[in-house]
């Protein structure tokens, strides 16, 4: 089934190259507008199944084009398509409902990849971030600390160390050059984690590893 998307960005050739690229992968781009208050208005009307919106916009940020668009109960994935590398934005938007955080310099596969996943119902941010993110939760105090059986009890110890590299935001390809094994088997444990933790997404899964004590640091 084709996917619909909208697509909210104030550079020109930028929607331009990425309806093209879209449109190569299968995805109907349903609306491509350079302002947030159009974008919200589109969202309305059309209804997309996802968005994808720029993060530094003149009038209105895309900060604030999202919190309006979820005050006003849209539920669609919205996805930050930024060339913003800041903690703050990054938390920020995944505090305020954004499905996935992506960065304009990813390669197109891997921007495509992502979507796909996003779609699928999964938060994603891009694999350079996984380690802002990290460090931003670990300055919370909410580190879970008691003597319950926990989810990792679950894990195989090979998933376990999987998931602390998942925790220091290694992306797939790194962990299997780490690790000496294939991108496949990488994909395949990386589900298993997630299933036996109960989590939809790499970045759930690190998260309660983080939480737990788990990973986190740079070897």
């Amino acid at each position: 089934m084709t996917q619909r998307v909208l697509l909210i960005d104030d550079h020109t050739l930028f929607r331009e190259g990425l309806q093209e690229l879209l449109s190569r992968h299968g995805i109907e781009t349903v609306g491509a507008v350079g302002d947030g208050e159009t974008g919200i208005r589109l969202a309305r009307e059309l209804l997309p199944d996802v968005i994808l919106l720029d993060m530094r916009m003149p009038t209105m940020s895309g900060l604030e084009v999202l919190r309006r668009l979820r005050q006003g109960g849209l539920q669609m994935p919205i996805v930050m398509l930024t060339t913003s590398t800041d903690e703050s934005d990054l938390v920020e938007c995944l505090r305020n409902g954004a499905q996935g955080y992506l960065l304009k310099e990813m390669e197109p596969s891997e921007l495509v990849e992502a979507l796909e996943q996003i779609i699928q119902g999964e938060t994603v941010v891009a694999p350079r971030l996984a380690q802002l993110l990290v460090r931003a939760l670990q300055g919370q105090p909410d580190a879970v600390e008691d003597d319950e059986p926990g989810p990792f009890d679950a894990l195989t110890p090979r998933e376990g160390e999987i998931l602390s590299l998942l925790a220091e935001g290694q992306s797939n390809k790194v962990i299997a050059r780490n690790l000496g094994i294939s991108d496949g088997t990488v994909k395949l444990h990386v589900k298993a984690i997630l299933r036996k933790l109960g989590v939809h997404s790499r970045v759930e899964a690190a998260v309660l590893a983080v939480q737990h004590g788990i990973g986190g640091t740079a070897h």
